[in-house]
């Protein structure tokens, strides 16, 4: 069999479960049997460095596409790596400053939240936990996400995006009317942060585009790509591999354009898939 590449997605494809995360068994031994068997094994997915957890990295990847296509590395080698800076970071911080999101900047050395993020996301996550025990137990437990989000330094670092909950006085196609012509701009994934919750990314920074990049790189044909996905984030990756697989919990719009439907994540889904297509024992 000619050497392959998959692509996978992170949240509700190959990680599974809620505050603390995990990866189904199944999952880590077919992408071991793939490498195993001579393919590559890349992430896709929106999340940065800083969120790509050990726990994950220690599958065994051959690379990552990151920040949602902001960046492609390729090992310990960075093919190219896009930022939001100068006066596109100005123009985002003061707009989301004064009409009162909250959002937060991703890059690869760490998440920097507006001032109101964190107890509006322990709100979400955990409930009531001042007045709720059940609430208060689960905040003491804590979440691999908001415990690693910190202030917005005064010096900005290489951003790759920004994520933004939603704001019901803010329609979204104010969103796009006033970043449209500096950023790409998509929806969020994560339902409690609102239909009209996003992220914005530098321009030429989405996942197919990264994978296209990636591919003429690497010398691999694209009638020999596979990507798994669960979102609509998702859509122009599985529209782009030859292989576009959904997950079986995944949106009914990305199941609707993908190739081929798996079981849920959480239910060997990526195994299945993988057997079914010789990528792995």
């Amino acid at each position: 069999m000619e050497k392959s590449i998959i692509f996978f997605d992170v949240d509700g494809t190959l990680v599974t479960g809620g505050p603390r995360e995990q990866i189904p068994d199944s999952a880590v031994r077919a992408i071991r049997s793939a490498r195993a068997k001579g393919h590559l094994c890349y992430l896709c997915t929106g999340r940065s460095a800083a969120e790509i957890y050990p726990f994950i990295l220690d599958v065994g990847f051959d690379g990552v596409i990151g920040a949602g296509g902001s960046y492609v590395q390729i090992g310990t080698e960075m093919l190219y790596h896009h930022v939001i800076g100068g006066e596109s970071l100005r123009l985002l911080r003061d707009y989301f400053d004064s009409r009162g999101f909250d959002y937060y900047l991703e890059s690869n050395e760490g998440l920097f939240g507006s001032t109101g993020l964190v107890p509006r996301l322990e709100r979400m996550l955990y409930g009531d936990w001042e007045h709720d025990p059940a609430a208060r137990r689960r905040k003491e437990a804590g979440s691999d996400f908001i415990d690693q989000i910190r202030p917005i330094p005064a010096s900005p670092v290489p951003y790759n995006k920004a994520s933004f909950l939603e704001n019901p006085e803010v329609p979204w196609e104010e969103i796009e009317r006033v970043f449209g012509e500096r950023f790409t701009i998509i929806r969020h994934t994560v339902p409690a942060f609102g239909e009209n919750s996003g992220e914005l990314t530098a321009p030429d920074s989405d996942k197919a585009y990264a994978i296209g990049r990636l591919i003429r790189h690497l010398g691999i044909p694209r009638e020999n790509t596979y990507a798994f996905g669960d979102g609509m984030n998702d859509a122009r990756m599985i529209r782009y591999v030859a292989h576009g697989i959904a997950m079986g919990n995944a949106k009914e719009g990305l199941k609707a354009i993908a190739d081929e439907v798996t079981a849920d994540a959480g239910q060997d889904g990526i195994y299945l898939a993988m057997k079914k297509h010789g990528l792995c024992d």
